[in-house]
């Protein structure tokens, strides 16, 4: 028997399986090439002196490709008031980041993650805030809307799984407050403990895009094989 009889459908659904493979894995090269300047702006800002943390006219620019995890300086005083406690894991085991709402010298606020508490270290006194002006350095992070994976934030309660400035900035009653935060660098010993950022970007995109590449010339073999010539008629 020839093939010349398969339907039409055989055809047009493996051409486009086939599209389809192949348009991810141009994808996950261009997410590769994305992925590798993030990593290189990330690696030479980490080694880079501070520089001061982006003002209002310039919040609408931060973004995770031109600003996070840039070494940044802010000089002002903390507020006064509580700090939020944010459920945090980190190498030095299970506890909170002490997020403290500071204000700086041109008058516009935002988030200083002043660092880790263990679960049984979170009283006021474990975490004392200077009342005097400081100059703070660290690295800026977006803020994380909504909460964690299957945890929602409750600010009524009290309950945060992440560092939402804006959610942050209401419960307290804050205006003007930055759309980032600072994680402040390591002051010795004591609570709360900084410099605890995990800058980690995985990189598998190549992998990936081999994955679908090689996939896309599976189907390319198995369409020939279904559709293409077969034996002569006997």
């Amino acid at each position: 028997m020839t093939r010349a009889g398969r339907p039409w459908w055989i055809i047009g659904l493996g051409t486009l399986a086939i599209a389809l493979l192949l348009g991810l894995g141009v994808w996950q090269l261009q997410r590769l090439q994305w992925k590798t300047a993030l990593i290189e702006r990330v690696e030479t800002g980490l080694l880079a002196p501070p520089v001061s943390a982006p003002g209002p006219a310039d919040w609408a620019a931060v973004s995770v490709d031109t600003a996070e995890y840039r070494r940044v300086e802010v000089r002002g005083r903390y507020l006064p008031g509580d700090d939020i406690l944010v459920k945090a894991v980190t190498a030095r085991g299970s506890g909170f980041w002490v997020m403290s709402p500071f204000e700086t010298r041109e008058g516009w606020r935002l988030f200083v993650n002043r660092g880790f508490v263990p679960d049984d270290r979170r009283s006021q006194a474990d975490r004392p805030r200077p009342d005097d002006e400081q100059e703070v350095t660290g690295l800026l992070r977006l803020t994380q809307p909504g909460g964690a994976f299957l945890r929602d934030n409750d600010s009524a309660n009290g309950r945060w799984f992440s560092r939402d400035t804006v959610a942050m900035a209401d419960t307290l009653g804050l205006r003007d407050v930055a759309p980032y935060f600072i994680d402040a660098d390591a002051r010795g010993d004591a609570l709360p403990i900084g410099g605890l950022t995990v800058v980690s970007f995985p990189n598998k995109h190549f992998g990936y895009a081999i994955t679908w590449f090689g996939l896309a010339a599976v189907f390319a073999y198995l369409l020939y094989r279904a559709t293409g010539p077969g034996e002569p008629d006997r």
